[in-house]
Protein backbone atom coordinates (compact mmCIF):
# COMPACT_ATOMS: atom_id res chain seq x y z
CA UNK A 1 0.00 0.00 0.00
CA UNK A 2 2.83 2.40 0.85
CA UNK A 3 4.52 1.67 -2.49
CA UNK A 4 1.29 2.31 -4.37
CA UNK A 5 0.74 5.62 -2.57
CA UNK A 6 4.28 6.76 -3.38
CA UNK A 7 3.79 5.75 -7.05
CA UNK A 8 0.48 7.61 -7.13
CA UNK A 9 2.02 10.75 -5.66
CA UNK A 10 4.97 10.63 -8.06
CA UNK A 11 2.70 10.17 -11.07
CA UNK A 12 0.51 13.07 -9.95
CA UNK A 13 3.57 15.26 -9.56
CA UNK A 14 4.81 14.42 -13.05
CA UNK A 15 1.42 15.20 -14.58
CA UNK A 16 1.20 18.50 -12.70
CA UNK A 17 4.70 19.47 -13.78
CA UNK A 18 3.90 18.55 -17.38
CA UNK A 19 0.82 20.76 -17.35
CA UNK A 20 2.81 23.63 -15.88
CA UNK A 21 5.56 23.29 -18.47
CA UNK A 22 3.03 23.09 -21.29
CA UNK A 23 1.33 26.25 -20.04
CA UNK A 24 4.69 28.03 -19.98
CA UNK A 25 5.74 26.75 -23.38
CA UNK A 26 8.09 24.19 -21.89
CA UNK A 27 11.06 26.56 -21.73
CA UNK A 28 10.60 28.08 -18.31
CA UNK A 29 10.44 31.68 -19.54
CA UNK A 30 6.70 31.98 -20.11
CA UNK A 31 7.04 32.29 -23.91
CA UNK A 32 5.03 29.96 -26.12
CA UNK A 33 6.76 27.85 -28.76
CA UNK A 34 3.45 27.10 -30.44
CA UNK A 35 0.78 24.51 -29.99
CA UNK A 36 2.30 21.10 -29.29
CA UNK A 37 -0.81 19.44 -30.71
CA UNK A 38 0.04 20.69 -34.22
CA UNK A 39 3.79 20.26 -34.23
CA UNK A 40 4.72 23.63 -32.72
CA UNK A 41 3.15 25.60 -35.58
CA UNK A 42 1.22 28.68 -34.52
CA UNK A 43 -2.12 29.22 -36.22
CA UNK A 44 -1.76 31.42 -39.29
CA UNK A 45 -3.77 32.21 -42.41
CA UNK A 46 -2.14 33.16 -45.72
CA UNK A 47 -3.53 34.25 -49.08
CA UNK A 48 -2.13 32.88 -52.32
CA UNK A 49 -3.19 34.87 -55.39
CA UNK A 50 -2.96 33.53 -58.96
CA UNK A 51 -3.40 34.81 -62.52
CA UNK A 52 -5.81 32.04 -63.54
CA UNK A 53 -9.21 30.60 -62.70
CA UNK A 54 -10.21 27.49 -60.79
CA UNK A 55 -9.34 24.41 -62.79
CA UNK A 56 -6.40 26.07 -64.56
CA UNK A 57 -2.77 25.30 -63.79
CA UNK A 58 -1.86 28.20 -61.51
CA UNK A 59 -4.97 27.94 -59.36
CA UNK A 60 -4.64 24.17 -59.06
CA UNK A 61 -1.02 24.68 -58.06
CA UNK A 62 -2.05 27.06 -55.28
CA UNK A 63 -4.78 24.67 -54.11
CA UNK A 64 -2.35 21.72 -53.98
CA UNK A 65 0.19 23.88 -52.16
CA UNK A 66 -2.47 24.81 -49.62
CA UNK A 67 -3.39 21.17 -49.01
CA UNK A 68 0.23 20.20 -48.44
CA UNK A 69 0.92 23.08 -46.05
CA UNK A 70 -2.20 22.22 -44.06
CA UNK A 71 -1.20 18.56 -43.85
CA UNK A 72 2.37 19.30 -42.80
CA UNK A 73 1.28 21.69 -40.05
CA UNK A 74 -1.66 19.59 -38.85
CA UNK A 75 -4.06 22.30 -39.95
CA UNK A 76 -2.38 25.11 -38.01
CA UNK A 77 -1.53 27.04 -41.18
CA UNK A 78 -4.24 27.57 -43.74
CA UNK A 79 -3.61 28.93 -47.23
CA UNK A 80 -6.45 30.48 -49.24
CA UNK A 81 -5.99 30.15 -53.02
CA UNK A 82 -7.43 33.13 -54.91
CA UNK A 83 -8.35 32.95 -58.57
CA UNK A 84 -7.70 35.72 -61.05
CA UNK A 85 -9.85 38.80 -60.60
CA UNK A 86 -10.39 38.42 -56.86
CA UNK A 87 -7.88 41.20 -56.19
CA UNK A 88 -7.60 43.02 -59.50
CA UNK A 89 -5.52 42.61 -62.65
CA UNK A 90 -2.19 40.84 -62.99
CA UNK A 91 -0.34 44.12 -62.42
CA UNK A 92 -2.54 44.90 -59.39
CA UNK A 93 -1.71 41.51 -57.91
CA UNK A 94 2.03 42.02 -58.33
CA UNK A 95 1.81 45.38 -56.60
CA UNK A 96 -0.29 43.90 -53.81
CA UNK A 97 2.35 41.27 -53.15
CA UNK A 98 5.08 43.90 -53.05
CA UNK A 99 3.08 45.93 -50.52
CA UNK A 100 2.43 42.91 -48.29
CA UNK A 101 -1.29 42.82 -49.04
CA UNK A 102 -0.97 39.09 -49.76
CA UNK A 103 1.69 36.64 -48.69
CA UNK A 104 2.10 34.50 -51.82
CA UNK A 105 1.45 34.82 -55.54
CA UNK A 106 1.93 32.91 -58.75
CA UNK A 107 2.95 35.49 -61.31
CA UNK A 108 4.52 35.60 -64.74
CA UNK A 109 7.65 37.73 -65.15
CA UNK A 110 6.09 39.59 -68.07
CA UNK A 111 3.90 41.59 -65.72
CA UNK A 112 6.94 42.91 -63.82
CA UNK A 113 9.02 43.66 -66.91
CA UNK A 114 8.97 47.40 -66.29
CA UNK A 115 10.34 46.95 -62.76
CA UNK A 116 12.75 44.04 -63.04
CA UNK A 117 14.26 44.41 -66.48
CA UNK A 118 16.18 41.14 -66.17
CA UNK A 119 12.88 39.26 -65.92
CA UNK A 120 12.23 40.06 -69.56
CA UNK A 121 14.68 37.31 -70.45
CA UNK A 122 11.68 34.95 -70.43
CA UNK A 123 10.21 36.93 -73.35
CA UNK A 124 13.00 35.96 -75.74
CA UNK A 125 11.80 33.72 -78.56
CA UNK A 126 13.72 30.51 -79.24
CA UNK A 127 16.08 31.14 -76.33
CA UNK A 128 15.00 28.25 -74.08
CA UNK A 129 14.83 24.62 -75.28
CA UNK A 130 11.70 23.46 -77.09
CA UNK A 131 11.66 20.23 -75.05
CA UNK A 132 9.52 20.90 -71.99
CA UNK A 133 11.41 18.52 -69.72
CA UNK A 134 14.61 20.38 -70.50
CA UNK A 135 12.87 23.70 -69.87
CA UNK A 136 11.71 22.52 -66.45
CA UNK A 137 15.20 21.26 -65.63
CA UNK A 138 16.69 24.66 -66.44
CA UNK A 139 14.03 26.52 -64.44
CA UNK A 140 14.45 24.23 -61.43
CA UNK A 141 18.23 24.11 -61.24
CA UNK A 142 19.53 27.31 -62.83
CA UNK A 143 21.79 29.33 -60.56
CA UNK A 144 21.32 32.36 -62.82
CA UNK A 145 17.59 32.28 -62.12
CA UNK A 146 17.27 30.90 -58.60
CA UNK A 147 20.06 32.98 -57.11
CA UNK A 148 21.02 35.89 -59.35
CA UNK A 149 17.62 36.81 -60.80
CA UNK A 150 15.94 36.13 -57.48
CA UNK A 151 18.20 38.75 -55.89
CA UNK A 152 17.06 41.27 -58.53
CA UNK A 153 13.41 40.66 -57.65
CA UNK A 154 14.12 40.93 -53.95
CA UNK A 155 15.27 44.51 -54.49
CA UNK A 156 11.56 45.13 -55.21
CA UNK A 157 10.17 43.15 -52.28
CA UNK A 158 9.40 39.99 -54.28
CA UNK A 159 11.13 36.65 -53.64
CA UNK A 160 10.74 34.03 -56.39
CA UNK A 161 10.98 30.67 -54.61
CA UNK A 162 10.74 28.71 -57.86
CA UNK A 163 10.23 29.02 -61.61
CA UNK A 164 8.21 26.50 -63.64
CA UNK A 165 6.71 26.08 -67.07
CA UNK A 166 3.01 26.03 -67.86
CA UNK A 167 3.86 24.65 -71.28
CA UNK A 168 5.02 25.95 -74.61
CA UNK A 169 3.20 29.03 -75.84
CA UNK A 170 1.28 28.89 -79.12
CA UNK A 171 -0.09 31.61 -81.37
CA UNK A 172 -3.76 31.99 -82.19
CA UNK A 173 -4.95 34.28 -84.98
CA UNK A 174 -7.33 34.54 -87.91
CA UNK A 175 -4.36 34.27 -90.24
CA UNK A 176 -2.30 31.11 -90.22
CA UNK A 177 1.15 31.99 -88.84
CA UNK A 178 3.79 29.97 -90.68
CA UNK A 179 6.53 32.54 -91.34
CA UNK A 180 7.65 35.88 -89.87
CA UNK A 181 6.13 37.60 -92.91
CA UNK A 182 2.67 36.41 -91.83
CA UNK A 183 2.90 38.80 -88.87
CA UNK A 184 3.15 41.86 -91.11
CA UNK A 185 0.36 44.30 -90.25
CA UNK A 186 -1.06 42.19 -87.40
CA UNK A 187 -1.61 43.49 -83.90
CA UNK A 188 -0.89 41.00 -81.09
CA UNK A 189 -1.80 41.25 -77.43
CA UNK A 190 1.21 40.86 -75.11
CA UNK A 191 2.03 41.25 -71.43
CA UNK A 192 3.49 44.44 -69.96
CA UNK A 193 6.97 43.69 -71.28
CA UNK A 194 8.88 46.22 -73.39
CA UNK A 195 10.99 43.43 -74.87
CA UNK A 196 7.91 41.76 -76.33
CA UNK A 197 7.39 44.87 -78.43
CA UNK A 198 10.91 44.52 -79.80
CA UNK A 199 10.42 40.82 -80.49
CA UNK A 200 7.23 41.20 -82.49
CA UNK A 201 8.56 44.29 -84.24
CA UNK A 202 11.27 41.97 -85.63
CA UNK A 203 8.45 39.99 -87.28
CA UNK A 204 6.68 43.10 -88.53
CA UNK A 205 3.80 43.05 -86.02
CA UNK A 206 2.54 45.70 -83.62
CA UNK A 207 1.59 44.96 -80.03
CA UNK A 208 -1.00 45.95 -77.46
CA UNK A 209 -0.93 45.25 -73.72
CA UNK A 210 -4.19 44.00 -72.22
CA UNK A 211 -5.21 42.06 -69.15
CA UNK A 212 -6.36 38.62 -70.24
CA UNK A 213 -9.92 39.19 -69.00
CA UNK A 214 -10.28 41.80 -71.77
CA UNK A 215 -8.73 39.62 -74.45
CA UNK A 216 -11.67 37.48 -75.60
CA UNK A 217 -13.73 40.57 -76.40
CA UNK A 218 -10.76 42.25 -78.11
CA UNK A 219 -10.20 39.20 -80.32
CA UNK A 220 -13.90 38.89 -81.08
CA UNK A 221 -14.18 42.54 -82.11
CA UNK A 222 -10.89 42.56 -84.00
CA UNK A 223 -9.30 45.12 -81.70
CA UNK A 224 -6.33 42.77 -81.66
CA UNK A 225 -5.61 40.09 -84.25
CA UNK A 226 -3.65 37.52 -82.30
CA UNK A 227 -2.38 36.38 -78.92
CA UNK A 228 0.04 33.87 -77.37
CA UNK A 229 -0.61 31.45 -74.51
CA UNK A 230 -0.19 27.79 -73.63
CA UNK A 231 -2.67 25.50 -75.41
CA UNK A 232 -4.59 24.68 -72.22
CA UNK A 233 -5.26 28.38 -71.63
CA UNK A 234 -6.29 29.07 -75.22
CA UNK A 235 -8.93 26.37 -74.86
CA UNK A 236 -9.97 27.21 -71.29
CA UNK A 237 -10.41 30.92 -72.09
CA UNK A 238 -12.24 29.98 -75.33
CA UNK A 239 -9.92 32.08 -77.49
CA UNK A 240 -10.15 29.42 -80.19
CA UNK A 241 -13.86 30.27 -80.53
CA UNK A 242 -12.98 33.70 -81.96
CA UNK A 243 -9.76 32.71 -83.81
CA UNK A 244 -9.48 30.54 -86.90
CA UNK A 245 -6.03 29.06 -86.35
CA UNK A 246 -3.67 27.95 -83.59
CA UNK A 247 0.01 27.65 -84.50
CA UNK A 248 2.11 25.25 -82.44
CA UNK A 249 5.36 27.16 -82.76
CA UNK A 250 7.38 26.26 -79.65
CA UNK A 251 8.71 29.81 -79.78
CA UNK A 252 8.60 30.26 -76.02
CA UNK A 253 7.33 28.90 -72.72
CA UNK A 254 4.83 30.38 -70.33
CA UNK A 255 7.02 30.67 -67.25
CA UNK A 256 5.38 31.13 -63.86
CA UNK A 257 7.04 32.06 -60.60
CA UNK A 258 6.03 30.97 -57.11
CA UNK A 259 6.66 34.22 -55.27
CA UNK A 260 6.35 35.55 -51.74
CA UNK A 261 6.58 38.96 -50.15
CA UNK A 262 10.25 39.21 -49.18
CA UNK A 263 9.82 40.83 -45.75
CA UNK A 264 7.07 38.38 -44.81
CA UNK A 265 9.14 35.39 -45.89
CA UNK A 266 12.22 36.56 -44.02
CA UNK A 267 10.14 37.03 -40.86
CA UNK A 268 8.93 33.41 -40.81
CA UNK A 269 10.09 31.10 -38.05
CA UNK A 270 12.71 28.66 -39.27
CA UNK A 271 10.39 25.65 -39.00
CA UNK A 272 7.70 27.42 -41.04
CA UNK A 273 10.17 28.57 -43.67
CA UNK A 274 11.48 25.01 -43.91
CA UNK A 275 7.96 23.70 -44.60
CA UNK A 276 7.38 26.37 -47.28
CA UNK A 277 10.70 25.65 -49.02
CA UNK A 278 10.17 21.90 -48.86
CA UNK A 279 6.68 22.20 -50.34
CA UNK A 280 7.82 24.50 -53.13
CA UNK A 281 10.56 22.01 -54.08
CA UNK A 282 8.08 19.10 -54.07
CA UNK A 283 5.67 21.00 -56.29
CA UNK A 284 8.08 21.17 -59.25
CA UNK A 285 7.35 17.59 -60.33
CA UNK A 286 3.66 17.92 -59.49
CA UNK A 287 3.11 21.04 -61.59
CA UNK A 288 5.06 19.67 -64.54
CA UNK A 289 2.71 16.69 -64.71
CA UNK A 290 -0.32 18.94 -64.19
CA UNK A 291 0.54 21.30 -67.06
CA UNK A 292 1.41 18.37 -69.34
CA UNK A 293 -2.01 16.83 -68.76
CA UNK A 294 -3.88 20.12 -69.09
CA UNK A 295 -2.13 21.04 -72.35
CA UNK A 296 -2.89 17.65 -73.88
CA UNK A 297 -6.51 17.88 -72.79
CA UNK A 298 -6.64 21.42 -74.20
CA UNK A 299 -5.51 20.53 -77.71
CA UNK A 300 -7.79 17.46 -77.72
CA UNK A 301 -10.75 19.66 -76.77
CA UNK A 302 -9.95 22.25 -79.46
CA UNK A 303 -9.74 19.54 -82.11
CA UNK A 304 -13.01 18.00 -80.90
CA UNK A 305 -14.92 21.31 -80.90
CA UNK A 306 -16.80 20.98 -84.19
CA UNK A 307 -18.96 24.00 -83.39
CA UNK A 308 -15.84 26.16 -83.49
CA UNK A 309 -13.52 24.55 -86.05
CA UNK A 310 -9.91 25.61 -85.56
CA UNK A 311 -7.00 24.80 -87.84
CA UNK A 312 -4.01 23.48 -85.89
CA UNK A 313 -0.72 24.39 -87.60
CA UNK A 314 2.47 22.69 -86.43
CA UNK A 315 5.61 24.43 -87.65
CA UNK A 316 8.24 22.25 -89.28
CA UNK A 317 11.88 22.35 -88.21
CA UNK A 318 12.66 24.40 -91.32
CA UNK A 319 9.94 26.95 -90.52
CA UNK A 320 11.12 27.19 -86.91
CA UNK A 321 14.66 27.87 -88.09
CA UNK A 322 13.43 30.88 -90.09
CA UNK A 323 11.73 32.27 -86.98
CA UNK A 324 14.81 31.51 -84.91
CA UNK A 325 17.01 33.54 -87.26
CA UNK A 326 14.55 36.45 -87.13
CA UNK A 327 14.50 36.35 -83.32
CA UNK A 328 18.27 36.06 -82.80
CA UNK A 329 19.02 39.81 -83.13
CA UNK A 330 16.56 40.47 -80.30
CA UNK A 331 18.64 38.24 -78.01
CA UNK A 332 21.62 40.48 -78.58
CA UNK A 333 19.46 43.60 -78.31
CA UNK A 334 18.32 42.42 -74.88
CA UNK A 335 21.86 41.65 -73.74
CA UNK A 336 23.56 44.75 -75.10
CA UNK A 337 20.91 47.47 -75.31
CA UNK A 338 18.31 47.02 -72.54
CA UNK A 339 19.35 49.21 -69.64
CA UNK A 340 19.57 48.01 -66.05
CA UNK A 341 20.05 44.34 -66.90
CA UNK A 342 22.90 42.21 -65.63
CA UNK A 343 24.65 40.77 -68.69
CA UNK A 344 26.22 38.11 -66.49
CA UNK A 345 22.77 36.62 -65.80
CA UNK A 346 22.12 36.36 -69.55
CA UNK A 347 25.52 34.77 -70.22
CA UNK A 348 25.29 32.33 -67.31
CA UNK A 349 21.75 31.26 -68.20
CA UNK A 350 22.71 30.79 -71.84
CA UNK A 351 25.54 28.50 -70.73
CA UNK A 352 23.25 26.56 -68.39
CA UNK A 353 20.73 26.04 -71.19
CA UNK A 354 23.48 24.80 -73.51
CA UNK A 355 24.68 22.34 -70.85
CA UNK A 356 21.17 20.90 -70.40
CA UNK A 357 20.65 20.57 -74.15
CA UNK A 358 24.01 18.79 -74.51
CA UNK A 359 23.18 16.15 -71.89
Amino acid sequence: MILNKRFSWTLSSIIALSVLLAACGGNGDGESNGDASNGDFAEESWQFVTEELQGEVQYEYAAEFADRISEKTDGAITVEPLEFGALGSEVDQAQLLQQGGVELAVMSPGFTGNQVQDGQIFSLHYFFPSDQEQVQEVLTNSEALNQDLRAKYEEHGISPLSYWTEGATAWSSNVGIESPEDWSGLNIRVQESPLMRETYAAYGATVQSLSWDELYTALDRGTVDAQENPIFFIQSASFHEVQDTVTVSNHNNYVAMTTVNTDWYNSLDDNVKEVVDETVAEMQDWVFEEQTNQNQEGIDAIEADTDNPTEIIELTDEQIEVFREAAEPVHQYYRDEVSDIDQDIFDKLQEEIADVMDE
